[in-house]
């Protein structure tokens, strides 16, 4: 089995056939700021589309997928190939994942750790894989929405044993949005066959963008990412301080600049921002704290704010273990008001800090040049 899905995998995407007419070879680069997250290529058919796909986040992940779908555009089946990194696609590749469309249930199964794990989930007209951080499935969604000439369609796509619907919508010209059920919506150029031509995901959680090119020189990429990864995009720090008799500790994902305008930008002014990535900010305080007149009994928060070009508004919301997408106004203890200062050198990395003041603490908010801080006083 594995052998055959090799060979097929080859067939498709490196052979020259009599149906080149109808086939198309294209690739996608995913930028993250300056940084380079992912690279795709791959060879499309009416039926079928074969990819090679290079992730460098968190370590640099070498893979190949080949997906035949069915009349209604859904899976019909799909096996991805990872490869050894030391040795990128010219090495020996392993089978991790297969899903074969059964009746109206899809038999998935997956080789993790040496052990293999398999599952069912349901089958639904049309449905696509959702590979985090990967476009190539949006292509195909994007040509099946634009084949079916309405304005809005719902495409089902799958993670794991789930399916989420994701809204995509024509707005004019060759201007459509897709909408992740969580992360939000996602501003896309596409051909009249509805190839992606670009993705702009600035409104998003994830802040990437999608280009495409004609080809790209996969064995030189592989050379130049096999041992340079990016790492984390939004590691997770947990920081304690300790000072005036109180200890302190701050949980948040510290996102990095990655050479793009931060506040007024990737983060807007007057809109709740999250004051992190993925998990919400949590503080913990061992002692009671005022902010100004707002009371903070000792205890857990969630930390949101609302940043804005003069300073802007820090909240302390008494829901915890919430994702930062997960916020609940009226579940807020109070708001206060933030200062904001500029600084001559970068933090690439977003920080927080808790420092000593002569009247009790600080909260600091540090991101680019630029620093959040409000004072508080120890009880």
């Amino acid at each position: 089995m594995k052998n055959v899905l090799i060979t097929l995998f080859a067939v498709a995407l490196f052979a020259a056939c009599s149906t080149s007419d109808t086939t198309e070879n294209a690739a996608f680069v995913t930028m993250l700021g300056s940084d380079t997250l992912a690279v795709e290529q791959f060879q499309k058919t009416d039926t079928s589309i074969a990819a090679q796909v290079i992730l460098r986040s968190p370590e640099t992940r070498f893979s190949t997928y080949l997906l035949d779908w069915d009349e209604n555009g859904g899976i019909e089946e799909m096996a991805r190939t990872d490869y050894p990194a030391s040795t990128g696609f010219a090495g020996e590749g392993n089978i991790v994942q297969t899903i074969i469309r059964d009746g109206d249930s899809l038999n998935i199964e997956i080789t993790r750790d040496e052990e293999r794990i398999s599952y069912k989930a349901p089958y639904e007209e049309g449905v696509l894989p959702f590979i985090d951080m990967v476009h190539w499935p949006f292509e195909i969604a994007f040509n099946n929405a634009v084949e079916t000439g309405q304005d809005t369609v719902n495409q089902p796509l799958l993670s794991g044993k789930r399916i989420s619907n994701f809204v995509i919508a024509a707005i004019e010209g060759d201007s459509m949005t897709i909408r992740h059920p969580f992360r939000g919506v996602m501003g896309v150029n596409v051909s009249p066959e509805g190839n992606l031509e670009h993705l702009d995901a600035g409104l998003t959680t994830r802040k990437l963008k999608v280009y495409r090119h004609d080809a790209l020189d996969m064995d030189a990429l592989s050379e130049r990412f096999s041992s340079n990864p990016i790492g984390e995009l939004s590691g997770a720090v947990s920081t304690e301080f300790s000072f005036g008799g109180t200890n302190f500790r701050v949980d948040y994902g510290s996102p990095k600049k990655r050479d793009r305008v931060l506040f007024g930008n990737i983060v807007p002014y007057g809109e709740v921002w999250r004051t992190g990535a993925n998990r919400a900010t949590h503080f913990y305080t061992s002692n009671d704290l005022t902010f100004g007149d707002l009371e903070v009994p000792a205890g857990e928060y969630t930390l949101f704010t609302i940043p804005e070009e003069d300073g802007g508004t820090l909240i302390i919301n008494s829901e915890t273990g919430q994702n930062g997408n997960s916020y609940d106004e009226s579940q807020d203890l109070g708001r206060v008001s933030m200062n904001v200062n500029t600084k001559e050198d970068v933090t690439e990395a977003f920080t927080i800090t808790v420092e000593e003041t002569d009247e009790g603490g600080r909260i600091n908010l540090i991101w680019g040049n630029t620093v959040y801080y409000r004072d508080f006083e120890i009880h």
